[in-house]
């Protein structure tokens, strides 16, 4: 049975959010609490998997983001060769997940059908459902459709021996966790399944969300996909570097989430 690694590589940071933009309802303590943006990759059974492929410094500048290192230097400096990857899985299609299309010449993507209906489809005409998807992130991915280098996947599918996605939804019609077995057990990559652990820990939506019962059941499944809560790890909360160790001999802030959690 293969076991990976899981490297993350935080890529931007937006150090002006406050609580209160970050639970579904508001939050009646509005202090600092700063976002951070992540890729995923997994390493192990011979292969390489990138989760999520982030945004770039246009899109960073266009959304008042904070680009800490671009996602190629990132991946450079984790040892991953861009050429390489030969699959990509999207969690969904929004800004900060779909970005850098040419990144991966040689992957194939893994993209749930009803993400692609819901950012293809009738729901794109509103506006407020419209903002956190890019016209070209999408357009994108068509073209990647024509070119024989997408896979559809539809609820839970196995992507290699050891790595799984998960449909549940919720913040975005077509969004998915992966599931990853690793040495210390099964390890639930959130990312926006809970973008803090406050909103899993304390069953608190985060307010970008097309469906509240949907987000309020993927904790539920997060929790009995993964070995343990503390297997559960969320996509953007600055929290996670603090957590888990960096890659030895690597920066700071590119880190082992199939290593035990610091003491």
């Amino acid at each position: 049975m293969s076991e990976y690694e899981i490297l993350a590589i935080r890529y931007a940071h937006n150090a002006e959010r406050k609580t209160a933009e970050n639970f579904l309802g508001g939050d009646p303590h509005d202090g600092p609490m700063p976002m951070d943006f992540f890729v995923w990759v997994l390493r192990g059974g011979g292969q390489t998997i990138v989760i999520d492929t982030g945004f770039d410094a246009d899109m960073a500048k266009r959304r008042a983001r904070k680009l800490t290192r671009p996602v190629a230097e990132g991946l450079k400096a984790a040892g991953i060769d861009a050429a390489g990857v030969k699959d990509v899985i999207l969690t969904h299609m929004h800004y900060d997940h779909a970005g850098n299309h040419d990144m991966f010449p040689n992957a194939k993507y893994h993209v749930q059908d009803r993400e692609m209906e819901y950012c293809t489809g009738r729901c794109m005409c509103h506006s407020s459902l419209r903002h956190p998807f890019e016209a070209e992130d999408v357009t994108a991915m068509v073209q990647k459709l024509f070119q024989g280098r997408v896979a559809f996947h539809n609820g839970s599918s196995e992507i290699a021996d050891g790595v799984s996605v998960h449909l549940v939804g919720g913040h975005s019609r077509g969004l998915q966790f992966v599931r990853v077995r690793t040495r210390r057990g099964w390890v639930v990559v959130a990312s926006d399944a809970s973008h803090y652990y406050a909103n899993f820990e304390q069953y608190r939506p985060f307010p970008v969300v097309v469906d509240v019962s949907e987000t309020l059941e993927g904790y539920d499944t997060m929790r009995r996909m993964a070995t343990s809560q503390s297997h559960i790890v969320p996509g953007h909360d600055p929290l996670v570097l603090k957590r888990y160790p960096a890659q030895p001999g690597g920066p700071a802030d590119i880190i082992r989430l199939d290593a035990e959690p610091l003491k």
